[in-house]
């Protein structure tokens, strides 16, 4: 079957068969018994285990479970059935557990619009929950900034807190095609900032004319409140943000000590479209 990944080594098309994945000049890329394909190169990798680690995909899972980000999902959901044309080929870089990912591509497929969808990360530990959530998307280990995707092959590019990589986003989507950014709002996370932090800072929000793109819309996903009921669900959110990586361990200790934590969610979904070119 024709994949919508390409080869990494030599970048010609991937043949997606049962146990792996071929390229025509003989590069042979094993799918992992969970169902994704490991498709960054060797010279590539920063160290052994890059991404998420088990415990992290494991954290984001349960928090992502329990219906705290469903705002944001639906969102992206209703943005997706709205612009993605029918036969869609889409591409989520930087997918994660792919929650995201199989919510788009069920309800697209529920609309009759058939759509093909791949997604990418560095994590395997992600990548092995994605591929179980939903094995009609391929889910690949790579780079956003590598990706393993042929050139203006993407009609819909879905890019939720993941790395901007410019200059690949634009090439591997097609002329016109959409480009789908999600962004923390001004007070997102404000109460639990307020926690680790003695002067909390807000987001900066900024309307960026990125060069190759036009502007579509800014879409106001969420603002809202989620209640988070126990210790667990604080940490496990915790880990999922840039802070888990940057806050003082007087501040872990204190967010770590709540017995339960109210705090606002805000996104904001730029919308972009790749600019025809002659």
């Amino acid at each position: 079957m024709e994949s919508l990944l390409r080869c990494p080594l030599c970048a010609q098309p991937l043949d997606r068969q049962d146990t792996r994945y071929l390229c025509p000049r003989g590069h042979s890329f094993d799918r992992a018994a969970a169902g994704y394909v490991h498709l960054l190169p060797a010279n590539k990798l920063h160290s052994k285990d890059p991404g998420d680690d088990k415990a992290m995909a494991a954290a984001r899972n349960r928090f992502l479970s329990g219906g705290y980000y469903d705002p944001l999902r639906d969102a992206l959901t209703r943005l997706a059935l709205a612009y993605a044309p029918d036969r869609a080929q889409i591409l989520d870089a930087g997918c994660g557990e792919g929650y995201y990912s199989a919510a788009l591509f069920q309800a697209l497929l529920q609309a009759g619009k058939h759509p093909r969808m791949a997604g990418v990360d560095l994590s395997k530990h992600a990548l092995r929950r994605a591929a179980k959530r939903q094995g009609s998307i391929e889910f690949a280990v790579a780079s956003v900034y590598d990706l393993p995707v042929a050139d203006q092959q993407i009609d819909l590019l879905v890019n939720c807190f993941s790395p901007l990589a410019l200059e690949e986003f634009l090439r591997v989507l097609r002329p016109g095609g959409l480009y789908c950014y999600v962004v923390p709002g001004a007070r997102h996370l404000w109460e639990l900032k307020q926690v680790l932090y003695d002067q909390p800072y807000r987001n900066r929000e900024e309307d960026v004319p990125y060069e190759g793109f036009s502007y579509e819309r800014v879409e106001p996903a969420v603002d809202g409140t989620i209640h988070l009921p126990d210790t667990q669900a604080i940490l496990d959110l915790f880990q999922m943000t840039p802070y888990f990586w940057k806050t003082p361990r007087q501040g872990a200790l204190r967010l770590a000590g709540l017995p339960q934590l109210d705090t606002t969610i805000s996104f904001r979904i730029h919308v972009f479209r790749k600019q025809d070119r002659p």
